[in-house]
């Protein structure tokens, strides 16, 4: 009887450290394969944080962009070609100036600032002040001056904010696993969302898109393409630049197309980051400011 029992006592203990040794390997497990899901996270953490830095390091360092161009705009059933020049300040004016072809007097100039957006009609002796948001076509695509520098610069932008930082590139996220050359960086904010799509070979921008979605204002697209990247000190600035923006947030479904191609890219400073509005022209109220170019 003695002997029955004990064997069954040491049975009891055989099966409980049985258990426990089985309790403490699941414990094990699931523990390995947290750790492990846990390194993998923050490998991909990893791998995004490097592959935004590697955009962010392709910006231009010099302060200013110059040069001549051919300037391109396409709305309704106008398609229309001058030559221009870009003059470009950080953080102080981008300035698109078009001239009549062969004269090569000035037609129009269409300046922005961080303050208000002019636009000067050489033809009929007018000009455009308004603030950003009295414009149609940059407030549906919640676009500021410190946006459109970071378009017309072709670096990563966002919104509300002067300048995208070290600090924030922790914001942007990448897909990883897209397939082709093309590496898509993308931000939500709000109704808008917005997408760079990068060569992996290089990191610059080739495309960047601005979608804006609401139920009660329509939808606006900004499409915005970059090529024929020229030598800026060490880095690259592209020659080419077209943007294509159509609404549905107006009255009816706007379309206009814009194609920017210079013919140099330079660095000079010499030149005002003002333009002065003569006394004689006339202003007028703040309207489509694309159309208003079409018809100067």
């Amino acid at each position: 009887m003695n002997r029955i029992t004990l064997n069954v006592l040491s049975a009891g203990v055989l099966l409980l450290l049985a258990s426990c040794g089985a309790k403490r390997a699941v414990v094990n497990d699931a523990h390995r394969a947290q750790t492990q899901a846990q390194a993998s996270a923050d490998r991909s953490a990893m791998s995004k944080l490097a592959a935004v830095q590697r955009i962010y390091d392709n910006q231009v360092y010099a302060p200013n962009i110059t040069g001549s161009m051919s300037f391109n705009i396409q709305g309704g059933d106008k398609d229309i070609t001058v030559p221009g020049s870009v003059h470009l300040r950080k953080d102080e004016v981008i300035r698109l100036q078009l001239f009549i072809p062969i004269i090569g007097s000035e037609v129009g100039r269409l300046e922005f600032t961080p303050d208000y957006v002019l636009l000067i009609d050489r033809i009929h002796k007018e000009y455009i002040r308004a603030d950003y948001s009295q414009l149609d076509f940059l407030r549906a695509n919640g676009l500021n001056f410190y946006s459109l520098q970071a378009l017309f610069w072709n670096q990563l932008l966002l919104p509300g904010v002067k300048s995208v930082g070290e600090e924030d590139l922790k914001r942007f996220d990448v897909d990883l696993d897209a397939a082709g050359t093309s590496l898509p960086v993308t931000l939500q904010k709000g109704l808008m969302r917005y997408r760079w799509d990068t060569d992996r070979g290089t990191g610059r921008i080739t495309r960047a898109t601005v979608h804006y979605a609401s139920a009660a204002h329509g939808t606006s697209d900004l499409t915005w393409n970059y090529s024929d990247f020229r030598s800026v000190g060490v880095k690259m600035f592209p020659a080419k630049q077209s943007f294509r923006f159509t609404t549905t947030a107006t009255t009816q479904r706007h379309t206009v197309q814009v194609a920017i191609e210079m013919n140099d890219v330079k660095t000079d400073s010499n030149w005002e980051s003002r333009s002065k509005v003569s006394e004689k022209y006339k202003r007028v109220e703040a309207q489509d400011l694309l159309g208003k170019i079409l018809n100067m």
